[in-house]
């Protein structure tokens, strides 16, 4: 299990969540180092569509040239749901 600070608190990883991510986004294995600076500083976070209790935080890594997209179920415990790579992040549908 892994934590990371952040502006919502101290966020966990859990295993069962990082096989989860390893499983369906593989691409990310080479981003976790990147994990820390995302919560602690994302350049952009978007509230979920379906769920405003998750919020998607967002880091270009260049190198990649796309988004490291964590997303996080914020409450008393917040912890990471998943993470992905996009070439740019989720609209906001008002």
């Amino acid at each position: 299990m892994q934590r990371f600070v952040s502006a919502y608190g101290v966020v966990t990883l859990t295993e069962e969540r990082k096989k989860h991510i390893l499983a369906f986004h593989p691409d990310v294995t080479r981003c976790f180092p990147h994990f820390a600076q995302t919560l602690a500083e994302p350049e952009l976070t978007l509230p979920s569509r379906s769920d405003p209790s998750v919020l998607i935080c967002y880091r270009f890594l260049p190198r990649r040239r796309k988004y490291l997209a964590i997303v996080l179920k914020v409450g008393l415990e917040p912890f990471v749901l998943t993470a992905y790579l996009a070439k740019k992040p989720k609209r906001i549908i008002l």
